[in-house]
């Protein structure tokens, strides 16, 4: 799934192409990539058609394009990319990609000489898709909107408003082992396999460790470590495999060549290395997915969590 940094690459990306367009035609391609919005695909094109993009907005790995029309603000484009969407904004007469799925043509802005764009949704996979959501009031913000399906959402660790206490008090009441705290979106949001690997070996805790007995400074080193990474991603352009996550322009990011224990199963630790040290990058089956770490400088705690 993407992560924090590979999804605000995408909203850079359409607040520079598509913000402050309107939306003249929509085309659904396949109706399983319309199936989140409940009215159906003919509703969903006609809720779209007419409609004007403001700036894209992000929650974690959660993004959205406000609406405005003639009226009042009438809701909000959602897009789950899920395992391989993709949104990339391209000129009309483009070739048309592979498993385009949905296809938006927006007018040129009002301001200045421009040209008509396409918003196109793209996925492999057809686990994401694209819906039209209510606004609603946010809970940790007031006077803040956000789309309904997302108010359950916390905040993430680049939010300005990220309150790291309020975070940490949360961690010593879960009981539950770290990483499973750290990829709840409910309790901090765009976290996922990768940069959970990555922040916790920059931190130096061990994945399985129990959150009641995190203290704040480490607490804090680990929300750091988060932070550090997700900004090296955001400066490279996220990660991509297999070129599945890419930004508008179609273009893929680099930060997997940095990547210093997710993916590098049965190689040297760096860390240790520089410090002359031997020791062996593990990976061990965790939820369904991975968790890679270094045993030398993420020992398995006592009571640990799995």
């Amino acid at each position: 799934m993407p992560e924090l940094p590979e999804v605000e690459v995408v909203r850079r990306g359409l607040e520079r192409w598509a913000a402050g367009r309107t939306v003249s035609a929509v085309e659904v391609l396949d109706a399983r990539s319309a199936r989140r919005h409940d009215a159906g695909p003919a509703d969903f094109t006609e809720r779209l058609t007419g409609a004007r993009l403001a700036v894209p907005e992000r929650r974690g790995k959660y993004l959205w394009i406000p609406l405005s029309g003639p009226g009042p603000l009438t809701g909000a484009l959602v897009a789950h990319l899920g395992m391989s969407g993709q949104l990339l904004v391209n000129e009309p007469g483009d070739t048309d990609p592979r498993h385009l799925r949905i296809r938006l043509l927006l007018e040129p802005v009002e301001d200045g000489e421009d040209r008509s764009r396409e918003l196109r949704f793209v996925d492999q996979r057809i686990f994401g898709g694209l819906f039209v959501d209510a606004l609603v009031e946010a809970v940790d913000r007031p006077g803040q909107l956000l789309p309904a399906s997302v108010a359950h959402i916390g905040r993430d660790p680049l939010d300005p408003a990220f309150d790291p206490e309020a975070v940490h008090s949360r961690l010593r009441r879960r009981k539950t082992g770290l990483k499973r705290a750290l990829l709840d979106q409910a309790l901090v949001s765009g976290i996922g396999n990768i940069y959970a690997d990555e922040a916790l070996w920059r931190a130096r805790l061990h994945y399985a460790r129990p959150t009641e007995t995190l203290n704040r400074t480490e607490s804090g080193r680990l929300f750091e470590a988060v932070r550090e990474v997700m900004e090296e991603a955001l400066a490279q352009g996220g990660t991509s495999f297999d070129s599945l996550y890419v930004n508008v322009n179609g273009d893929s990011g680099y930060f997997d060549r940095s990547l210093n224990v997710y993916g590098r199963a049965g190689q040297p630790c760096r860390r240790c290395a520089r410090q002359g040290r031997e020791s062996i990058v593990v990976r061990e089956r965790f939820m369904n997915r991975s968790s890679a770490y270094c045993p030398r400088c993420q020992p398995v705690p006592r009571r640990a969590r799995w």
